[in-house]
């Protein structure tokens, strides 16, 4: 029925770097759609309060980890697996980002940068993959929702090498991890995001008007454009969605002309 299509009554979620900015967008839109979600990120105490903050739309359940390692991804979800036999939904939202000039950039911010966008994303999956095994079917798919970014497809300005490269190895993996996944039943996607209000994107945080009018829609992203795309990845209709990265940045991706937005 297609007053059912975007319900996500009944399914457990996931949702990685989920206390605050997009992943705490997203983790909303699925409690308000009817899921268990459960969110983790690293500083135990904003963890509780988000979950206790989101508690109001559902059942929000708060896991702190640091993911930035293997261990932290298999300690997560070992702790996973004493509350849950299945998992529905997975989105691999936890990230980091460096930002130096060319000739002083970092090795640390490198390694810190591309090791939690894109190995622990990839490491994280792996790890909870036999719960996902276990809820998946052909009729019903788990879904992998891995979170990318518009400067994986167009570059910007800022000299951020490291996330911007890990951002386009997040697009490609998803299309590599889609392609073994749905055997198991299980859809991996991806979504792009442009300019949204959070801690790594200050610029929209902090001068909202001036960044939106740099954008085709005159605007930065709602909450509710990040939490829409990402329901509709994870309901029933997203299933026929597999390896696709989608940008939900305004237009800036595919249809901006000129220079790089910044």
């Amino acid at each position: 029925m297609m007053k059912d299509l975007f319900s996500l009554e009944g399914r457990t979620a996931l949702v990685t770097g989920g206390s605050r900015g997009i992943g705490k967008m997203i983790a909303q839109g699925f409690l308000e759609q009817g899921a268990k979600v459960y969110i983790t990120a690293r500083k135990a105490p904003a963890c509780d309060q988000a979950a206790e903050e989101l508690s109001q739309y559902g059942s929000c359940v708060s896991l702190p980890h640091d993911l930035s390692t293997v261990e932290g991804c298999e300690a997560l979800a070992t702790d996973l697996k004493t509350h849950e036999m299945k998992l529905d939904i997975l989105v691999n939202n936890a990230g980091a980002a460096w930002g130096a000039e060319f000739d002083e950039y970092p090795e640390s911010g490198w390694d810190k940068t591309m090791d939690l966008n894109v190995k622990s994303l990839f490491f994280m999956t792996q790890k909870v993959h036999g719960l996902m095994k276990a809820a998946a079917s052909a009729d019903t798919p788990g879904k992998v929702i891995n979170i990318a970014s518009i400067d994986g497809i167009k570059i910007n300005p800022w000299e951020t090498y490291a996330y911007q490269a890990s951002k386009a190895a997040v697009i490609h993996l998803t299309r590599r991890m889609a392609a073994r996944l749905i055997k198991d039943n299980i859809c991996v996607s991806g979504i792009a995001p442009g300019a949204f209000a959070s801690d790594m994107n200050r610029a929209a945080r902090d001068a909202e008007d001036a960044v939106g009018k740099m954008i085709p829609a005159k605007r930065i992203g709602r909450d509710s454009d990040m939490a829409g795309a990402a329901v509709f990845l994870a309901s029933r209709a997203g299933d026929y969605v597999v390896g696709d990265t989608l940008a939900v940045d305004g237009g800036v991706a595919y249809s901006q002309i000129g220079e790089a937005w910044g």
